[in-house]
């Protein structure tokens, strides 16, 4: 793509040492996106000379053990990545120019009972929790965070009120608000812990039930710094664009609504800037149409609710968008997982544009190398 490059290295051993099944990853990546704009002809103009990069390793071990039972895994993983800005101002980020450091380990236990096929599993459970630190660094710190915030939300707010009457921040104003952010996370401080939880049930024959269940939230050691601005959660639709975003987002899939426009809007800038917290339940009954070797083909139908909120004060685990539809999956393994689904959003999704507008309505959802 023009405005989008990846590099990326991998290597992955899964005996290390020879001995036991011990798998050791090393990663090593760099991503770039481009700024783009149109031209009076229509042409898309990229210029290099305002980017946005990410640049990372990270090195992991994980390990089957055999307590409390032989499904669990435990593993470990250590990552670095410099986030840097280069003329970079999309209203994203408060700082289009500059550097973010971002070092955490990540600690995860999983158990997969689940089977006896991995592409249509009728029995068993698949669960997986998982926690990502960073070191406390304000702790050692002696910059003023609690000033720092305060003149940075002082900007923000005015920002917010000349954008009502179509005006903005003077350029002195817009160069202090990114030096101030740029300070407050030259380092980035936080904990993120996720869970997700699928649950396969028999009905009869081969028609099965998949129950799931996912929460997330990203936290801050110290109020004084505030929310990072990066690794938050964007809800809604069907996710393909997750490989094509750069601010190390999340995107979790929800069909019968618009990609990301389960998305709270930040107060402050008026700007879906993700979220610090969500959940989200389905339900899909399955049945298989074929499970040859060549291709496996199933149908579904769905129920699904979820949402996400700026903040864990403002989370309310059943205040839900719900949604319901049917669809289509295809496993060819020369290709992956295709499908195709078909959602209804039964609630208005939490974009300013759409306020007052109704029910989401149907949406259609492609499915490419990922399973809901």
């Amino acid at each position: 793509s023009r405005t989008f490059r990846v590099y990326s290295l991998n290597f992955s051993e899964p005996w290390l040492g020879g001995k036991k099944p011990v798998r050791f990853n090393l990663s090593l990546s760099r991503t770039q996106q481009f700024l783009a704009s149109f031209s009076g002809s229509g042409r898309v103009q990229v210029n290099k000379d305002q980017q946005f990069s990410i640049t990372g390793v990270s090195l992991g071990l994980a390990k089957r053990v055999q307590w409390p039972d032989d499904f669990f895994t435990v593993s470990h993983s250590l990552s670095y990545q410099l986030y840097s800005f280069q003329n970079y101002r999309t209203g994203l980020f408060n700082f289009g120019n500059g550097n973010s450091n971002s070092l955490a380990y990540t600690f995860g236990l999983s158990r997969s009972s689940a089977g006896p096929g991995r592409i249509y599993p009728i029995t068993g459970s698949i669960f997986e929790v998982t926690a990502k630190f960073t070191p406390p660094y304000s702790l050692f710190s002696d910059k003023d965070f609690a000033a720092l915030k305060d003149r940075s939300e002082e900007l923000n707010e005015l920002r917010t009120q000349r954008a009502l009457v179509g005006q903005g921040l003077t350029d002195q104003e817009r160069t202090e608000l990114e030096q101030v952010d740029q300070e407050r996370f030259r380092w980035l401080e936080y904990y993120k812990i996720k869970f997700k939880g699928d649950w396969y049930t028999r009905i009869v024959d081969k028609l099965v039930l998949r129950t799931n269940a996912e929460f997330g939230f990203l936290g801050n050691y110290n109020s004084d710094v505030g929310k990072v601005p990066f690794e938050r959660f964007f809800l809604g639709g069907d996710g393909l664009g997750r490989n094509f975003t750069l601010d190390g987002r999340e995107v979790i899939q929800l069909r019968g609504y618009e990609n990301n426009s389960l998305t709270p809007v930040d107060p402050l800038t008026g700007q879906q800037e993700g979220g610090i917290v969500y959940n989200k339940y389905s339900m899909e009954l399955r049945y298989p149409l074929t499970l040859k070797p060549t291709a496996s083909i199933y149908g579904l139908a769905f129920l699904e609710a979820g949402n996400s909120f700026n903040n864990f004060q403002d989370f309310r685990p059943f205040q839900l968008k719900r949604s319901a539809g049917v669809g289509l999956r295809i496993f060819m393994p020369a290709f992956g997982l295709l499908g195709i689904d078909f959602g209804y959003g039964f609630d208005e999704d939490l974009r300013p544009q759409s306020a007052g507008t109704g029910p989401s309505g149907w949406q259609t959802h492609f499915i490419i190398g990922q399973q809901f």
